[in-house]
Order: C-alpha cells, then sequence, then structure tokens
C-alpha cells in the first residue's frame, strides 16, 4: 500500500511538472494558431498516438459506463480547456491563474460527496488556504494585479468546478478496472467529438502548412504526446492510486512550475513575493497531503522518548 502511494505521489508530480511548463509551448504557437486549433490538433495528435501505442479496443463491461466517459471527455477535454481559454479572452491571465488554482477545494467537496472513501480533512482546508495565498503571491510575481471582471472570471470559476467533475469521474472510471490508455483514449474520443461543433464557430483553419515550421511541429508534438497522451494517462494513473482529493491537490504546484520555468527558459526575474509564494504553496501542498501528521506524530514519539528517558 505503501508503495502504490509512493508511486502515486510520483506520477502526479511528473504529470503536473510537464503540465506547469506547457504554457511556454502554447505562446510559441499562439503565433500562428487560434486556442482552438491547438486544443483540437494536440488532442488528436494525443488520441492518435494512444491508439498506436494500444491498439486494442476495450469492450464496455456496461453500457452504461459509456455515459462515464462521455462525461470525462465533456468535461476535461471540451469543456475544461474552452471555459479556461475564453477565460483568458476576457480577464486578466493572473485571474485566471489565481480561480484555476480552486478546482482541488471543488474537487474534495464533489468527491466527498460523490465517491465513496473520499473524506475532507482539516489538513486539507488549512493547506488549501496556505497554497491559495501563495497562489496569489505568484501572480503578483508577474506584476499583474487582481482585477474583477466578471464574465472572464465566472468562466474561470466554471472551469475549476468542471475539472473537480472530471476528477470524480476519472476515480469513477478508474474502479471499473479498464486499462489506463484505453480509458484515456475512450476520453479522448469524446472530448474531440464535442469539440467538433465549435470548430465551424471559431477560426479554426485544417492548414497543415504552419506545421512546416519547426518550431510549430515540435511544440505540437510536445502537447500531444507529452502534455496529453502521456500526461492523462499518468493522472489517471495517478487518481486511481492516490484518490481524487489527494491527486488533485498536486494542481496547486502548476503556477510554481510555471514560473520557475518562465525563470530558466525566459529569463525572468524571480521577485521575493515569488520565493514567498513558491514557499507557501509547497507548504501548502505538504499540509493537504498529510506531512504535517507525520511531522506531528514524530514530535510526540521524541516527547515520549524523552519522557521515558527522564526516569
Amino acid at each position: 500500500m505503501r508503495e502504490d502511494g509512493f508511486a502515486g505521489h510520483l506520477v502526479a508530480l511528473c504529470t503536473i511538472f510537464v503540465w506547469g511548463t506547457t504554457f511556454v509551448s502554447t505562446k510559441v504557437l499562439l503565433r500562428d494558431f487560434v486556442p482552438i486549433e491547438i486544443l483540437f490538433f494536440r488532442f488528436l495528435l494525443g488520441f492518435c498516438a494512444l491508439a498506436l501505442i494500444y491498439p486494442r479496443m476495450n469492450r464496455l463491461r456496461e453500457r452504461r459506463h459509456e455515459l462515464l466517459f462521455m462525461g470525462a471527455g465533456l468535461t476535461g477535454i471540451t469543456l475544461y480547456f474552452l471555459l479556461e481559454n475564453i477565460a483568458l479572452s476576457h480577464t486578466l491571465a493572473s485571474n485566471v491563474g489565481v480561480i484555476c488554482s480552486l478546482a482541488p477545494f471543488f474537487t474534495a467537496v464533489a468527491a466527498h460527496v460523490l465517491l465513496r472513501g473520499e473524506r475532507l480533512t482539516r489538513a486539507f482546508f488549512a493547506g488549501f488556504i496556505i497554497s491559495i495565498s501563495g497562489v496569489v503571491l505568484l501572480s503578483l510575481h508577474t506584476g499583474a494585479h487582481f482585477q474583477v471582471n466578471p464574465l472572464g472570471d465566472c468562466l474561470a470559476l466554471a472551469a475549476s468546478m468542471v475539472w473537480a467533475f472530471y476528477a470524480v469521474l476519472t476515480r469513477k472510471i478508474g474502479a471499473l478496472g479498464y486499462h489506463p490508455i484505453q480509458a484515456t483514449r475512450r476520453s479522448f474520443f469524446w472530448g474531440l467529438l464535442f469539440m467538433l461543433p465549435v470548430l465551424p464557430l471559431s477560426d479554426f483553419q485544417f492548414e497543415f502548412s504552419r506545421m512546416a515550421k519547426l518550431v510549430n511541429l515540435a511544440n505540437i508534438l510536445f502537447l500531444g504526446l507529452c502534455a496529453s497522451a502521456l500526461c492523462f494517462v499518468s493522472w489517471n494513473v495517478a487518481v486511481r492510486l492516490l484518490g481524487a482529493i489527494r491527486t488533485s491537490a498536486y494542481i496547486y504546484l502548476i503556477p510554481v512550475v510555471t514560473v520557475a520555468t518562465s525563470v530558466i527558459v525566459l529569463h525572468e526575474p524571480l521577485t521575493p513575493a515569488g520565493c514567498v509564494g513558491m514557499g507557501l504553496t509547497l507548504l501548502g501542498l505538504a499540509v493537504s497531503e498529510g506531512r504535517a501528521g507525520i511531522f506531528r506524530r514524530g514530535r510526540e514519539k521524541c516527547r515520549e522518548t524523552c519522557t521515558r528517558h527522564s526516569y
């Protein structure tokens, strides 16, 4: 059980590291692509990659299971990314970053209500408050200011809630025993299908000449193969091992990875607010994952030992 827990934490950490660096690729691609094009191409490539890696089709044990895959594709693939992208066009990026970091909180509430064995703890809420404080400081590190923009902020909040339902559905799918690659591929299929009606309403173009640029091709491959195909499978594995609540807490680390990457790759300065924000976010994650309880038990054991030797 402990080995499974360690593996789950490691997988979640690696997944978040990749997701935290995707902003660089997206920023580069936005020179030649609109957001919906990046979204569709990356998940189409991810679906094809998963089909090649594990071409075996999974037969549903029950027809009602298809509803879970449809829901996962609609929430985690289509709605979450569309809401987030639209929110970015109506409010500040710092607003979206802070509000989307509320996803672990909504996930915890949804999982507690809809799933068995997912319990809310005081440690989780304490970690949530600490981490959100860190995320706010990280947004201030970029020089941005949190300004209320009702439409964009509400869309970002909706994206956080949608991700919570995706986490719950992923947990339910994981309990059914389907292969992680097959399950992720099926969710991708429904996500792409739900995305199709949106394409004619946007500036989407099937113009593949833009892929001739090596920088565009490299970044699309990174988003499609690593950030989508690989990371969604690994995230689903982490949820299966740790549960929806504990895995979702790692979302707090995305702003930390983003700031660290911007400092290393884009040579952006690291301000004192950024340093404190990173520290608070990491501390909040540790508290949420129960590390504070481990430290407390260690102190209690130390006191017991000292008391025993004092007599």
